[in-house]
């Protein structure tokens, strides 16, 4: 009977690939966020930190409560290394993030994206039904430890959950970083390239 069923699903079209290609964990891949400013920020500008990801509706009532939850503990946990970023995605979301930002009295950034790189950002396929917020934990390291949609349980103790999730994060370590200059000498044939800046790791 399984069998059979499976087989009617990809007679449809209906593949078991969404849930499957969102694995937890997962590595995180690169995602602009384009501020009202005009500026764009890179995920990996924030390797090193806790990053919390909220993608939201500015209408959602549920995306304003969460964006609320992750300022406060932004201003708890931030001196620690935790790091909310939100992403609106709706229709004008440009127009509309900032009186989003004002009304709450946003602290974080707080951009826009396309619909399509969100999705596939969440590995959701765009053929299926999409509730938000779609909150999404990054650990130091820059993997996806949690990704959670806005009907999941997640949200019926919120704060609790994302202190619980962040507090489990900033525990771990952040990646390994390279031997500094003052611990090892570069030749002295290569100084001037020493002082040069380095790339984010």
């Amino acid at each position: 009977m399984t069998r059979r069923l499976l087989t009617a699903l990809f007679g449809l079209g209906l593949t078991l690939a969404p849930v499957a290609q969102a694995q937890i964990p997962r590595p995180s891949p690169e995602f602009v966020i384009s501020l009202p400013s005009g500026q764009q920020l890179l995920l990996s500008q924030y390797r090193g930190k806790v990053v919390a990801i909220e993608f939201l509706l500015t209408t959602c009532p549920h995306c304003q409560t969460c964006s609320s939850l992750l300022d406060k503990l932004y201003k708890e946990y931030g001196p620690r290394g935790f790091q909310p970023l939100a992403v609106a995605f709706n229709p004008m979301a440009g127009m509309l993030v900032p009186d989003y930002v004002k009304g709450l009295q946003l602290t974080f950034p707080v951009g826009v994206s396309e619909r399509d790189p969100v999705l596939d950002y969440l590995r959701h396929s765009s053929s299926l039904r999409m509730l938000v917020p779609q909150l999404v934990f990054v650990d130091r390291k820059g993997v996806i430890r949690a990704q959670h949609a806005g009907d999941s349980d997640f949200f019926k103790d919120e704060e609790k959950n994302m202190r619980a999730q962040i507090e489990v994060l900033l525990k771990e370590p952040g990646p390994k970083t390279p031997l500094s200059s003052k611990s090892k000498k570069p030749p002295a044939s290569k100084s001037a390239s020493a002082s040069a800046p380095q790339a984010l790791q």
